[in-house]
């Protein structure tokens, strides 16, 4: 490790490599110490059926963002309380904390303040803190062109942000992984979450990390390792959205049945430094209308914070149904309209990133627990779309999360983690607790905000301001959204094409440019985690009848159509995984269910499922996790 490495870093690596080399050590012992298996070279998939370290824990979180690490804390907190103690284990795909988080972001305090002493958010509040920028001025505007045209909204009802802050998503989690180290939560940066286990029953019985050292050929290299399992009577999951274990636990579970269907939008973003004299700190501006036709659910914010920084990004609902609609570019025109131009012209964009967002609402949301654990934050849905805010929300559901484990984990007739065997438990109390917790009433209250799109413009704003104005959320009534996104495209033949002005790399960039500002990045000798599941499709279907929308709605162009060599005049799908944000726009997550390793990878093949995602018109794009550490590295985010 460098020297400047930090000393919990290097205690908590010290952590698993003493765990990892015990573990080999007493199997060399048994079975002698000639060259370990996993050391041969193989040509077959042999090795998945090869043994993995396993380890214990209470709790077992799956990933560290808002709602994982309130989680993690509140039980510690709990464990304080009453002299008790419980392992919890957090895993994350990013090798640091933050790097993978991104939100606007405006935080609403609530769930901080009732997770932090006053004392410590006084601290936050002081100088470069996390909340050191109170929002001072709030401002919405329709906008009616390209150039300068703006009508101004009235910032009504829940869309006031007087007493939030704005902050970086990035340092907030930074800072809560800190806290819960200091409480004694094992924290695991770079190790992904890429398989559930199950026990006999059915139940979850923990989560296997990721193969690491795979080449690109599906073989093992030289740097080859088996993922480690963590097993535990609670696996709580809080990926964020569309995470591939939390989708792999909807479908097992059937949690959706009584809900509707998930729908979704795709943020895109960038931190800006700025002229000092033109920057207003805790300046908040949201807009709507232009640049996406009247048709297409669009907004964009821009936050004015820290040190000359502005933070702006666009968000597309991916209901849009012109194929030729291109999110990323949407963003970079928006740039030019007056109302942002006036801020940014002088500065330079120093970071960008993308991410899927959960929109779908209080109808959207599924059943929350299962044997073994529960969805908590982003898994499960629980942005605040007519706040636009979901930090609050995510962290309020782990800390509920973390409460009912606590409770079940310590009654009297419960074993301790020495125990050899330990019945999964079932989170019933978290799912009651929440419900009647002012998280879902926050929900409930703006539930037909998003579905009142559906209608029309003219109706959304006048549905609107009776909202916020007369019902205030009491509507004796519910819409429901009834479709999915992928469903919503329209043929290329219907549509217009959208003539998108080329950036002038000042104040809009083309894609490659703004990607570099991300610090994406896989180890490119692995197999690669986006994959087809019909390769004729993109061509046959996608292409012949949408003009290849998987080019356009990726905002970091891992998707593009080439000349395909082999066959004179005709196109080919290219994938370049390597660019990927991670955001979770395009495609499929493969299922995977190891009931237990005494079955034979034949027999395990026959129960692979799929589930359907997002955008992708014929859900023919298969997203697994890469190896740890891949992906983005925001900074600030």
């Amino acid at each position: 490790l460098p020297r400047d490495t930090d000393v919990r870093k290097q205690k908590r690596i010290l952590r698993m490599f003493l765990r990892t080399l015990t573990s080999r050590f007493s199997k060399g012992l048994k079975g002698g110490l000639s060259t370990p298996k996993f050391q041969r070279r193989c040509y077959s998939e042999e090795w998945k059926s090869l043994p993995r370290d396993t380890d214990k824990a209470d709790v077992v979180i799956v990933g560290a963002g808002p709602a994982g690490l309130a989680a993690a804390i509140r039980i510690k907190q709990k464990c304080e309380e009453t002299g008790k103690d419980l392992r919890v284990c957090v895993l994350e795909k990013a090798s640091e904390l933050g790097m993978h988080s991104l939100s606007g972001a405006v935080l609403e305090p609530r769930s901080l303040k009732e997770l932090l002493t006053e004392e410590e958010i006084a601290e936050l509040q002081q100088n470069d803190g996390i909340l050191s920028t109170p929002v001072v001025s709030d401002q919405i505007f329709f906008l009616t062109d390209g150039s300068s045209g703006k009508i101004p909204l009235p910032v009504i009802g829940e869309q006031n942000n007087h007493g939030n802050y704005i902050i970086s998503i990035g340092n907030l989690v930074k800072y809560l992984g800190e806290k819960a180290e200091n409480m004694g939560v094992e924290i695991y940066p770079g190790y992904p979450a890429a398989e559930l286990l199950e026990n006999e029953d059915g139940s979850i019985k923990g989560v296997a990390t990721v193969d690491m050292g795979i080449t690109k050929k599906g073989e093992p290299g030289p740097n080859f390792q088996r993922g480690l399992e963590l097993h535990a009577p609670v696996t709580l999951f809080g990926e964020g959205c569309r995470g591939s274990c939390s989708q792999k636990l909807l479908k097992k579970y059937n949690l959706t049945a009584e809900s509707d269907p998930q729908i979704y939008g795709l943020g895109v973003k960038e931190i800006w430094e700025i002229d000092p004299k033109k920057h207003k700190k805790g300046s908040v501006t949201h807009s709507m209308g232009w640049p996406v036709d009247t048709s297409t659910w669009g907004g964009s914010f821009m936050y004015q914070y820290g040190k000359n920084l502005v933070s702006i990004g666009y968000v597309v609902g991916l209901d849009y149904k012109n194929p030729y609609t291109r999110p990323y570019m949407e963003f970079q025109r928006l740039k030019h309209h007056k109302l942002f131009a006036d801020v940014l012209e002088g500065g330079r964009c120093i970071s960008y990133g993308a991410r899927a967002l959960n929109e779908g609402g209080f109808q959207a949301i599924p059943k929350l627990y299962f044997p073994g654990g529960a969805l908590i934050g982003c898994s499960a849905g629980f942005l605040n779309v007519a706040k636009i805010k979901g930090i609050h929300t995510a962290m309020k559901s782990g800390m509920l999360a973390g409460e009912a484990a606590f409770e079940a984990l310590t009654a009297e007739d419960y074993p301790g983690l020495d125990a050899e065997e330990r019945p999964a438990i079932s989170l019933e109390s978290y799912e009651k607790n929440l419900k009647e917790s002012w998280v879902y009433k926050e929900l409930h209250r703006i539930r037909n905000v998003r579905p009142s799109w559906d209608f029309g413009l003219p109706f959304f704003m006048l549905f609107n301001g009776f909202h916020w104005l007369i019902s205030k959320g009491k509507e004796p009534w519910t819409w429901h959204h009834t479709s999915t996104d992928n469903k919503s495209l329209k043929k290329a033949s219907e549509c217009k094409k959208i003539d998108y002005p080329k950036p002038d790399g000042v104040l809009s960039f083309d894609l490659l440019t703004n990607l570099s500002r991300s610090g994406t990045n896989h180890e490119e000798d692995q197999p690669a985690h986006l994959t087809l599941k019909n390769p004729s499709v993109p061509v046959d279907v996608n292409l012949a009848l949408y003009d290849g929308p998987e080019s356009r709605y990726c905002p970091a162009g891992v998707y593009e159509f080439v000349d395909d060599e082999a066959n004179a005049g005709q196109k080919r799908l290219q994938i370049n995984a390597q660019n990927c944000l991670h955001c979770k726009t395009c495609g499929m997550s493969e299922q995977k269910f190891f009931i237990s390793w005494l079955f034979t990878f034949s027999l395990l093949a026959l129960v692979d499922i799929y589930f359907l995602d997002i955008k992708d018109p014929e859900q023919n794009i298969v997203w697994t996790v890469p190896e740890g550490g891949g992906g983005p590295a925001y900074s600030g985010m």
